[in-house]
């Protein structure tokens, strides 16, 4: 398999998910390490109006808020913490706000990382836990993941679909009812968390190809029936 290449197939992903243009603008959290260009332009891809967001002032005002996923916990949190990024997200989440988080988006909704021994943003109770595995680490690659509810976001996306991972770090819920996904790496980990208006992948939707795109676009939709 390829991720998805974005300059090159952008008609063929188009065609495929039908997308027509909407209005909403969807915040893209900046916290200086993010993913920010593939995430942008695959919610482009899907028609959505992405806007980064740098301050807590503009997460308030947000209609819904995508979390990319890269670099590392204990640095994202003192970014988010200085910006007062980290108040708002929370708070926005508390009052119903639609977001959604990748990688490391996931990884910082829970208590505690072991990546840099820090609190995180305690919106979900559990750890985060370096993965334990006679496996290569990171978990960096292609593999499939056990969908385990039928939150809106993953319509369409079939059974045990394939998605890209880059990651040393596994989310460890308390409450086994928000995973929503499962993965096998050595053992089976949390690849996905939903419950009510958060939803969080493991994984990296925008370099996942048609897959991933669906989970985007999946999103958008959502937040506009919801609104």
């Amino acid at each position: 398999m390829n991720s998805l290449l974005l300059s090159q197939d952008v008609e063929r992903v188009e065609m495929f998910l039908g997308t027509d243009m909407t209005n909403l603008e969807v915040a893209v959290v900046d916290y200086r390490a993010g993913n920010l260009r593939s995430v942008v332009k695959a919610l482009e891809i899907v028609g959505a109006s992405p806007v980064v967001v740098q301050s807590g002032e503009e997460i308030k005002k947000a209609a819904c808020i995508v979390f990319p996923g890269q670099g590392a916990c204990d640095t994202a949190m003192n970014v988010l913490e200085n910006a007062g990024l980290a108040y708002s997200i929370k708070e926005a989440i508390n009052a119903g706000t639609p977001f959604l988080g990748v990688c490391l988006g996931l990884q910082l909704l829970f208590d505690f990382t072991e990546e840099g021994d820090v609190p995180c943003l305690g919106v979900y109770s559990g750890d985060v836990l370096k993965i334990q595995s006679d496996l290569k680490v990171p978990h960096m690659g292609w593999n499939s993941v056990r969908f385990t509810t039928d939150h809106p976001v993953f319509k369409g996306v079939s059974q045990n679909s394939y998605f890209y991972f880059v990651h040393s770090y596994i989310a460890v819920p308390k409450a086994s009812s928000i995973i929503a996904g499962h993965t096998e790496y050595g053992r089976d980990f949390c690849s996905a968390v939903a419950f009510d208006n958060v939803v969080a992948v493991q994984f990296h939707p925008e370099k996942s190809g048609e897959n991933g795109l669906n989970i985007y676009k999946n999103f958008v939709s959502y937040v506009e029936s919801s609104s």
